[in-house]
């Protein structure tokens, strides 16, 4: 009896598996998303949710791997228990074309394979629980794998089941019915799967992909491919729709390029207004200016959201430089008393410099200099060391300060050794003297900008 339920249970299963024919589609699956209108978009494989965006490949014609456009749309604008639906019964229905029959087989034969083990097992209890097992894979089977073949599977398990009553009975156990512990019907409803859009539809969703788009780039990107398409197809579509199309992706490109115009005028005035008034340290000014542009992009309809957050961006970047100078500027009144009294002590010795300056690139270009030129330089830069070293700079100053003290020692050695190259007429003296001399008047010219530039108040670069 037990060898002729087992052998009956195999059969069975082979009979139940028998390959189906089924053409495998090439293409992706076609989903659906549909709008709160009840209109639908088609998405060439998965869409993608992404915080309030939905983001999908749209095909633009019917051939086998079409080309495709990239579509981003509001979340909330989408049915999305519908959309989900439908995505399910999209998916079983590809899933039925093209792997499910070959995972139906692998199931059947691995349920197979234990009948079988329990042809050749002696132990009761391990020949139930081969049964249960297979029963229990059985039965989370269709959950997995979109109920494909559902008829089928409830026809093994209802055998199953009485194997396994069977075996229960011989074992010694109570002999009940499985048959109870059934495989549901799936619980959400079926959406029913739409015909691959016509030429027609393909454009007609294009316009609506348009109008939902919030990017300006991306919105004129899809205008263009409907304009083009209506060129190439023009021919093959309704004369009538065809022209209505076309007058209404043209006003929308119309209106896109009038809008676009206003945004960068606007853009424009407000930025160089902005880099002006931050040049004035005009804090204030510069908030006005934020605030009249969020308040003139709410009078476009805010229809260019990202180079408006970009402008928001540079102009409170502007805001922050005028900020900052706002407080240099402040400090500098606090400091401008001493940085004066300075640059007034200073007066004298920054003359000095001045007067060195024809004798110095002299001696670096190796033009010629007399033993009286010479000498003046090389006594008004020790008058130099003496005078800067009895001031005491204010904080700010300091480093100019000590590149002073340091350009006057040089002007100094460069006197000198000019003069030894003069007695001596050795060439490579000269030039370490017109190193000398290149050096001290680099000096003197980065320290004296530098100090000049605290005497004044603090500007934007």
């Amino acid at each position: 009896m037990k060898s002729w339920r087992s052998a009956a249970a195999v059969a069975t299963l082979c009979l139940l598996t028998a390959a189906r024919p089924s053409d495998a589609a090439d293409d992706a699956t076609l989903l659906r998303v549909f709008l709160l209108d009840g209109t639908s978009l088609v998405s060439y494989g998965e869409f993608a949710r992404v915080a309030d965006r939905v983001v999908f490949s749209m095909p633009i014609d019917s051939t086998v791997d079409p080309p495709l456009q990239l579509i981003n749309i509001p979340a909330d604008r989408v049915d999305w228990a519908r959309t989900d639906r439908y995505a399910d019964t999209a998916r079983a229905a590809r899933y039925t074309v093209t792997q499910g029959e070959s995972d139906y087989v692998a199931l059947n034969n691995a349920v197979s394979r234990a009948l079988n083990d329990v042809a050749f097992t002696s132990d009761p209890a391990r020949r139930l629980a081969i049964v249960e097992d297979a029963r229990k894979t059985l039965a989370e089977w269709p959950e997995t794998h979109f109920h494909y073949r559902i008829g089928d599977v409830r026809q093994m398990l209802g055998m199953l089941d009485e194997a396994i009553a069977d075996l229960r009975a011989t074992a010694g156990g109570s002999r009940f019915d499985l048959s109870l512990v059934a495989v549901a019907e799936p619980a959400t409803p079926v959406e029913p799967l739409l015909p691959p859009p016509t030429p027609v539809e393909m454009i007609e969703q294009l316009v609506a992909a348009s109008q939902l788009s919030e990017s300006a780039a991306e919105r004129q990107s899809i205008q263009s491919l409907v304009l083009a398409r209506l060129d190439r197809d023009g021919a093959s579509l309704p004369r009538e729709w065809a022209t209505a199309t076309r007058a209404t992706i043209s006003a929308a490109v119309d209106a896109d390029l009038r809008i676009e115009r206003s945004y960068q005028a606007m853009i424009r005035r407000s930025i160089g207004q902005a880099e002006a008034r931050a040049r004035l340290g005009d804090v204030r000014g510069i908030t006005r200016l934020v605030e009249r542009l969020r308040r003139d992009d709410v009078a476009l309809g805010r229809q260019r959201p990202d180079a408006v957050n970009g402008a928001i961006a540079a102009l409170e970047a502007q805001l922050d430089a005028a900020r900052k100078l706002r407080l240099a500027r402040d400090h500098w009144a606090l400091r401008a008393p001493v940085l004066r009294r300075y640059g007034s002590v200073m007066t004298s010795s920054l003359g000095i410099f001045r007067r060195l300056q024809r004798p110095l690139q002299d001696i670096r270009e190796l033009a010629g200099s007399t033993q009286t030129a010479l000498g003046l330089v090389e006594l008004q830069a020790h008058r130099l060391n003496k005078l800067m070293a009895a001031i005491v700079p204010p904080e700010e100053c300091r480093v100019a300060h000590a590149v002073l003290i340091s350009a006057a020692s040089l002007a100094e050695n460069a006197a000198k050794i000019r003069y030894e190259a003069t007695l001596s007429g050795d060439i490579s003296r000269a030039r370490d003297a017109a190193s000398a001399a290149a050096g001290a008047l680099m000096l003197i010219d980065k320290a004296r900008t530098e100090i000049q530039s605290f005497l004044r108040p603090p500007q934007l670069p």
